[in-house]
């Protein structure tokens, strides 16, 4: 039995955080968990807990103290300590406290800033302080996936909302179980794809123009078809006929929003008219497993089922527990997202992918969406 069970590995239940915090307290080294001899009893602000202002009389003379509760990185808790101002140089969360703090006290209409802060108020901070860390670790790790130019972005300044449970962000199609896909693909012979197309290059598969301009501003109406080049072309990574497979290349941020709709997107920087910005990505299933799943979300009160029936109602994308930064994006009756069938290494019809196109220019901090409701050859979405 003994020699079964060497083979045998389970997760850590512990953080590496509160790894090191058992190390530093034990007075124990660990280069695995970067704890070393170096900087076994470094003192480094992970958050602030609390604050309070309190008044020294030195030489007769009356001086105002401003001291904050801080949580060391890498140690427990037990070893909070009050720090004067001074000895803090953390100058972003101290910040961020400030924020928090004002933020809070306007909720409960308090107009001045306490001496001393009330248990419900610092553990308020706390929890934020907390959130903020398990969104930055999110957020990271959304940005480990795949090499794309634009970065993503988490905030929640709303309630107390974690990232969503039961749910993977992927960026690419996910293929459910019982289905078997057949790629088929065909490249060009082009060298310069755009001036110089050879029999009408991949676009010419549709019989339409150029689907897309020299600064990859997609130039057809929606409900045609956009054929990419691939990894069949002639042609090199910088054609312009290479446009969503690159990726998302604007900065976006997933946001709490305000008005009780959940998660939203919004972008960091300003977006050209008829630009991509993201793919509609998910779990690919029948469209008798989307009927079965569909009842069950609409008791749930929502939904993220997008048929893929450009020419057969055969499959559809399930963006509900596997899903790319769409999953997040809400719905408007003015949108300015846009969708479009694109086809790159399968030309396979019944299997589009599904990309968001600008239809007019989006400022940065704008919110995304596009039409739930909007019915047209190019896509259905189930609401």
């Amino acid at each position: 039995m003994a020699e079964d069970l060497k083979a045998c590995k389970v997760a850590c239940l512990a953080t590496v955080e509160e790894l090191q915090s058992i190390c530093r307290e034990e007075g124990l080294v660990c280069e695995e968990l970067g704890v070393t001899k170096n900087n076994l009893c470094d003192f480094e602000v992970e958050y602030l807990c609390n604050y309070k202002r309190i008044v020294l009389t030195l030489r007769n003379t009356e001086e105002v103290q401003e001291l904050y509760l801080v949580k060391w990185k890498g140690y427990p808790e037990s070893m909070n300590s009050w720090e004067p101002r001074k000895n803090l140089k953390c100058t972003d969360l101290l910040s961020q406290f400030w924020e928090d703090m004002v933020r809070e006290l306007r909720r409960l209409k308090k107009r001045t800033i306490p001496k001393k802060l009330d248990a419900s108020l610092a553990s308020h901070l706390v929890q934020r302080a907390k959130l903020r860390k398990t969104l930055k670790q999110w957020e990271t790790h959304l940005n480990s996936l795949g090499n794309k130019k634009g970065r993503i972005f988490v905030e929640n300044l709303v309630d107390m909302e974690g990232p969503p449970k039961n749910f993977t962000y992927i960026n690419d199609y996910k293929v459910g179980d019982g289905i078997s896909l057949t790629e088929v693909a065909v490249g060009c012979e082009c060298t310069d794809c755009l001036n110089d197309p050879v029999e009408g290059c991949c676009a010419g598969a549709s019989q339409h123009k150029f689907a897309y301009n020299e600064l990859g501003q997609v130039r057809v109406r929606p409900g045609l078809p956009v054929y990419e080049c691939n990894r069949r072309c002639r042609c090199g990574p910088e054609c312009p006929n290479r446009v969503v497979q690159k990726g998302i290349q604007y900065s976006l941020c997933i946001f709490r929003t305000d008005n009780g709709r959940g998660w939203g997107v919004r972008t960091m920087e300003r977006i050209r008219k008829n630009t991509f910005v993201m793919e509609y990505v998910g779990e690919i299933i029948t469209t008798e497993e989307a009927e079965r799943r569909g009842h069950v979300y609409d008791k749930e009160g929502t939904t993220y089922l997008f048929d893929l029936d450009y020419v057969d109602d055969e499959y559809t994308v399930d963006a509900a527990h596997y899903g790319n930064i769409s999953h997040f994006v809400n719905h408007s009756c003015d949108p300015n997202l846009q969708v479009y069938n694109v086809f790159i290494e399968n030309l396979d019809e019944r299997l589009p992918r599904i990309a968001f196109f600008a239809t007019r220019p989006i400022k940065a901090g704008e919110e995304l969406t596009f039409d739930y409701k909007m019915q047209s050859k190019c896509f259905s979405f189930y609401v």
